[in-house]
């Protein structure tokens, strides 16, 4: 089968296009046919051996994947040959073929197609648990979205108007997608390139603040995000795009009672019950048509390295998909 792999850490150049030998399925595994591959920021971390977890080399990238299962383990008895499949698994995914587990598997509902279905599983599932998991948004409460014409930050524009906040607050890099943020259901959105974006935030708000902030860039991103934190107000950091790595002076949390916590979509996998639950619900919600997801860009697999540059040089919006 084809795969991508890296052998080093580096820049996009380091992935390479090679041959391997299928791999073989046991006990509750199953071999997928990939059809559609998820990309995401967490991919890029790994190939410059930034990622929270040590990645062994050489490495084959990729957590998401939609495919039609082609053979099963002895003891698999959910799933059968043929199914097709929506799969979320450690790392292998840039191939032709991907082994996973029988619990991580989700039935593709008919209504969405490989694209659709692949864009939500790791993004759906951060958004979804950030918000509700970590944020602990309560209905009738103000959100702050960074990066939200991103692919997290798109779903969670959405959920965050699902789950009953009263006013979504987003930003956004370029006008196209603050406009995305918009046509989504964010009721203001915030150019934080510009100079006094966080006083903008406050003033929106009367100067209160926001009650939940999901902050995925660090630096000074993330020094001015507490500072737009109202009393008993949460921020979650879910990621460090910047590779500026925040410093946090924990007198700034006491006087209004802030939080700061961090989510790992990985260690909430270890809870398969609450994986499966929020998948399904994220899946129906899609499916009925509540939940939309924007696909950006779709490369062939041949083209991971330009897809990792366009990406990392911000020429991208919306999920992007690598295609057998």
């Amino acid at each position: 089968m084809r795969a991508i792999q890296f052998k080093s850490f580096g820049g996009p150049e380091v992935l390479e296009l090679v041959n391997l030998s299928r791999p073989k399925v046991k006990g509750h595994q199953v071999l997928i046919k990939t059809k559609a591959i998820g990309v995401n920021y967490a991919d890029t971390m790994r190939r410059e051996g930034n990622y929270v977890l040590p990645t062994p080399l050489p490495f084959i990238p990729g957590s998401e994947v939609v495919g039609e299962i082609n053979d099963v383990g002895e003891a698999v008895t959910t799933v059968a040959k043929g199914d097709t499949v929506v799969a979320l698994v450690g790392a292998g995914a840039y191939a032709d073929f991907v082994v996973a587990d029988e619990a991580s598997l989700i039935r593709k509902p008919d209504t969405l197609d490989a694209y659709h279905a692949v864009a939500l599983p790791l993004q759906a599932l951060s958004a979804y648990h950030i918000i509700t998991t970590m944020g602990r948004l309560q209905e009738g409460e103000s959100i702050l979205i960074h990066a939200a014409g991103g692919g997290v930050g798109s779903l969670a524009v959405q959920l965050a108007k699902l789950f009953g906040a009263k006013k979504v607050l987003a930003t956004a890099s370029t006008e196209s997608k603050r406009q995305l943020a918009k046509q989504l259901g964010a009721d203001e959105v915030i150019d934080y390139t510009q100079d006094k974006w966080d006083q903008h935030i406050l003033d929106i708000t009367d100067g209160r603040g926001v009650d939940v902030v999901l902050e995925m860039a660090g630096g000074d991103i993330f020094q001015r995000s507490v500072q737009c934190l109202a009393p008993f107000g949460r921020l979650i950091i879910y990621g460090v795009a910047s590779g500026e790595i925040p410093v946090l002076n924990p007198v700034d949390l006491m006087e209004k009672n802030k939080t700061v916590t961090g989510f790992f979509l990985p260690a909430m996998l270890e809870k398969p019950a609450l994986y499966q639950e929020s998948l399904q619900k994220i899946l129906g919600l899609a499916a009925e048509g509540k939940l939309k997801t924007i696909i950006g860009k779709t490369y062939s697999i041949e083209d991971a390295s330009q897809l990792h540059a366009d990406m990392q040089n911000r020429k991208t919006q919306g999920k992007l998909i690598l295609i057998p």
